[in-house]
């Protein structure tokens, strides 16, 4: 049933007496290392077992800090801040139409400034055109200069001639 090994294997119940007289080992309180001690587990039996000291707690006790002043300041903005933003919001819902209104002439506005930057060039060619001649070609004028200077610095000089 059992491989053989170096040691006796024993199957007897701890409860049941033994059969023969069987001689138990014996060991000395002083070959116990440290750190193993006797227990008693849940069923009642008793044996050797490996304990963990409780540790001692590794935290000194202090006493209460006071609270900082920068966290007395917040606790007591926190409420102000919710309040003015709560406020803002129930004034833009009694500006609403005000500012919708205002939308609508900033959009007009918008829609006369690119109306006007079509139109006018618009118009002055018109009316170049109708104060030039008949139908013929108009007339262009010729504009020369000539400008002299003396130096980075110097006063310059000039004239212009139109042809």
């Amino acid at each position: 049933m059992y491989e053989p090994t170096a040691y006796g294997i024993t199957t007897s119940h701890p409860y049941l007496p033994p059969q023969a007289p069987a001689v138990r080992p014996v060991i000395l309180p002083a070959d116990i290392p440290p750190g193993v001690d006797w227990v008693t587990l849940p069923n009642g039996v008793r044996t050797l077992a490996y304990t963990h000291p409780t540790p001692a707690p590794q935290i000194p006790l202090t006493a209460p800090q006071p609270i900082p002043a920068w966290a007395k300041t917040t606790a007591l903005l926190a409420p102000t801040i919710g309040g003015g933003i709560g406020a803002a919001g129930i004034g833009l819902s009694y500006a609403a139409p005000g500012l919708i209104a205002m939308t609508h002439a900033l959009w007009s506005a918008a829609a006369l400034v690119v109306a006007a930057v079509i139109a006018i060039p618009v118009l002055i060619r018109t009316a170049r055109r109708a104060t030039g001649s008949g139908g013929g070609t108009r007339s262009t004028t010729h504009i020369t200069q000539n400008i002299t200077a003396t130096g980075l610095f110097g006063r310059a000089n000039g004239t212009i001639n139109h042809h």
